[in-house]
């Protein structure tokens, strides 16, 4: 069993996983947004709300951007066009 799985898929959980992104995001910490944000988004596609996983995914482009890894960047930009609905190839 991976940690992922162990996380709490409850809208409070989601949101303080969020919170955290956010913060690391704003201190410039972006592998740790990174994994924050990967958490809600496997979060948001267990829920299958997929403006959720559009959003996670967006934010996931954004800090790879950052990061200067554009090629996933764009692979998180796809799986928000898809709306998230086949996300599990890019997740991998």
């Amino acid at each position: 069993m991976n940690a992922v799985s162990s996380v709490p898929s409850d809208i409070v959980s989601l949101r303080m996983i969020h919170c955290r992104a956010e913060q690391a995001a704003r201190g410039a910490q972006y592998h740790l947004a990174v994994f924050h944000y990967r958490t809600c988004l496997e979060v948001a596609e267990r829920r299958e709300d997929c403006r959720a996983v559009e959003f996670f995914a967006l934010r996931l482009a954004d800090c790879y951007d950052v990061m200067g890894l554009g090629h996933k960047a764009e692979g998180f930009r796809a799986l928000a066009d898809q709306g998230g609905a086949d996300g599990q190839a890019l997740l991998g």
